[in-house]
């Protein structure tokens, strides 16, 4: 082996660590960066390779940490987060079994509940407008809760 290919390989590693120091990424998403920086993708693989092997670099521990977060700051749940992930470049047999086993821990109706007493704190749906309903019940779609679900807790809140 060459003294170039060794610096070479020795460069890459360092770029991807100083990657994975700064925040946790998807094999993907990491192969797709250091093609970025110039590396060619034989390098990258091994690279990726190499810092799976290690424990480095996870895509099932990055996948779970990040929907975690999703779900504990309310930016997402159920078809949110896959689609999340998807984007995140995690496989989709990984994400289907990391949504899987946080659909066990994280309750829709608690979560949904959490959320709007956060970042609605001041609505109550027997009070409020029809325009300010619609306004919630969108925000909270988009976030990926079912529509069961927030009508459930729409009327939770009026019995109580």
């Amino acid at each position: 082996m060459r003294s170039t290919e060794v610096d070479a390989r020795k460069q890459a590693l360092a770029v991807a660590m100083g990657m994975l120091a700064r925040r946790d990424m998807s094999s993907t998403e990491l192969l797709r960066r250091l093609a970025g920086k110039g590396f060619s993708d034989e390098l990258s693989e091994e690279t990726v390779s190499r810092l799976r092997e290690s424990g480095y670099l996870d895509d099932r521990r990055f996948a779970r940490l990040w929907a975690e977060s999703a779900i504990r700051n309310g930016r997402g749940f159920g078809p949110r987060l896959r689609l999340e992930l998807a984007r995140q470049r995690v496989p989709e047999e990984i994400a289907t079994e990391v949504l899987d086993s946080l659909s066990a821990e994280y309750d829709e109706m608690e979560t949904l509940a959490s959320l709007l007493a956060r970042k609605f704190s001041g609505f109550t749906p027997s009070s409020a407008s029809d325009r300010e309903k619609r306004r919630v019940l969108q925000y909270l779609q988009r976030r990926g809760f079912s529509t069961a679900a927030i009508f459930q807790a729409f009327r939770t809140d009026q019995t109580e």
